[in-house]
């Protein structure tokens, strides 16, 4: 066991759930195959940090099985589940530090082209820092960690709009916490967000983001697979 762990916060993809804002540049069931190609991409990113534990908080519960099939072995599944991300993100990382983790990072499921030495970066932050962030191009945030936890971090926050990060680091001032910023990135979420990534994945080397080479070679006949 090390003593840091990345948690992926991952939900079951669901035709009709996953990734709507995609539409109509993708239908619905591209949309899904892009997200578990996001999915998977950003595991076997984490699953690469041999200086770390890979977790996967997976929602809803009862996708467990589905989450075996796509995991490397010796992946710990944490069921959460809430009425928001906060919720989800509380309980995940409160449960990691029962397990006796000493840093433990949240992260999203669909910005795996986050470059490696970001999360690395934040890591190293937790060494002087109480909390990490990193600040996402829409006004949130793609990964959060920390050394204790603070569930009051993730309360009366307006998820899903611009006002995340400033919120999350106004309240981390009220709680007298430190906070560290890595630089910003971006997830998957639109179809300028999309276009965005084929161009980066263009410039990344070829044996990165696999998955999401299969899948634009697949559904965007223009693009070469490697």
């Amino acid at each position: 066991m090390n003593q840091t762990v990345f948690a992926i916060m991952a939900k079951k993809p669901q035709v009709g759930k996953t990734k709507t804002r995609l539409s109509p540049a993708l239908t619905q069931q591209e949309a899904v195959a892009l997200y578990e190609a996001l999915l998977k991409d950003t595991v076997a990113l984490v699953a690469e940090l041999h200086w770390a534990d890979l977790t996967i908080a997976i929602t809803p519960p009862g996708s467990r099985e589905y989450f075996e099939s796509i995991a490397p072995v010796g992946t710990l599944l944490l069921p959460v589940e809430g009425k928001n991300i906060g919720k989800c993100l509380a309980k995940a990382t409160e449960t990691l530090f029962s397990l006796g983790y000493r840093k433990v990072l949240a992260l999203n499921s669909d910005g795996p082209s986050v470059p490696p030495e970001y999360l690395v970066q934040a890591a190293r932050y937790l060494d002087e820092a109480d909390i990490v962030l990193g600040p996402g191009h829409d006004g949130g945030y793609y990964l959060v960690g920390m050394t204790s936890p603070h569930p009051e971090l993730f309360e009366d926050i307006d998820w899903s709009t611009e006002r995340v990060l400033p919120q999350t680091l106004e309240r981390a001032r009220r709680l007298g916490l430190r906070p560290a910023l890595t630089p910003q990135w971006y997830d998957v979420d639109t179809p300028a967000d999309l276009a965005r990534f084929e161009v980066e994945l263009i410039q990344l080397p070829p044996e990165r983001l696999l998955q999401c080479r299969k899948f634009l070679a697949t559904y965007r006949l223009n693009y070469p697979a490697d």
